[in-house]
């Protein structure tokens, strides 16, 4: 009987041990969420290199050749520029006197009258004097020399004008002016020497000095006309300017003041 109650309790506890073992044999399932990977890539730089804004330049097409006509054109517009400014320099008041130049002294065969006159008592201011007058007169007659300029100018042949431009000599066209002109200027420039020459008092003050160098025993007599001397000083003159001022044009770029001027001479 003992143990028959002994085999009850044993099976009255079995359901409840089975039922704890359960509860204490099973584990727990835990899920271990992994964590998402964090992005490690890293910011890629861009560096982006300015566009060039800079535009090539096309290279200047080359000049066409000058022509001859284009060479004669211009030389003709640099005598006739230089002729402007070599008159305008040579009549202003003492533009022949003061520019050492130009300034016409005693002729030749007179030298010896200012050298004898010149050592004499108040004779140096007198032989001054009338060397400033006969300079005088060049300047008073200047302007009057450029028409007959102009038109000799307007009438030079230049068959050769593409060698003149690129001459070596910085006078070329004027040269070849005052060899065909020269003569032609002098006859035409003699009766505006002769009108200022009186004008100006020179004949006069010339005059007075050869006579009275003309009264010193033993020497040879001096001649009292100056018109032809004072002509070929006057013309001699300005062409010496108008060289200067073909040189100009030719070196200087100022001095190219046309189109033309710049055509024929901009690039020398």
């Amino acid at each position: 009987m003992k143990n028959l109650f002994l085999l009850v309790a044993l099976l009255a506890a079995v359901p409840a041990l089975a039922q704890t073992t359960k509860k204490t044999t099973a584990k727990k399932a835990t899920v271990v969420k992994k964590a998402p990977a964090k992005a490690t890539t890293a910011k890629k730089t861009t560096t982006t290199a300015p566009k060039s804004t800079t535009v090539a330049t096309p290279a200047p097409a080359p000049a066409a050749p000058l022509t001859q006509a284009e060479a004669a054109s211009g030389l003709r517009e640099a005598l006739t520029t230089g002729v402007t400014k070599a008159v305008a320099f040579a009549s202003e008041p003492d533009g022949f006197n003061l520019n050492d130049d130009i300034r016409i002294q005693f002729p030749p065969d007179a030298q010896l009258v200012a050298t004898t006159l010149g050592a004499l008592p108040l004779g140096k201011q007198a032989v001054e004097q009338a060397t400033n007058l006969l300079n005088r007169a060049a300047e008073a007659a200047a302007p009057q020399a450029k028409d007959i300029f102009l038109n000799a100018v307007q009438q030079l042949t230049l068959t050769d004008a593409l060698s003149l431009v690129t001459s070596s000599q910085k006078d070329a066209a004027t040269q070849l002016l005052r060899k065909n002109s020269e003569a032609a200027l002098n006859a035409a420039l003699r009766p505006s020497i002769v009108q200022s020459l009186d004008q100006v008092g020179a004949n006069a003050a010339y005059s007075k000095l050869i006579e009275r160098y003309n009264k010193i025993p033993l020497m040879t007599p001096a001649s009292t006309n100056l018109t032809d001397y004072v002509t070929k000083e006057t013309v001699d003159g300005l062409f010496i300017l108008l060289a200067q001022q073909e040189a100009k044009i030719r070196q200087n770029p100022a001095a190219q003041s046309t189109a033309i001027l710049k055509r024929v001479f901009g690039g020398k």
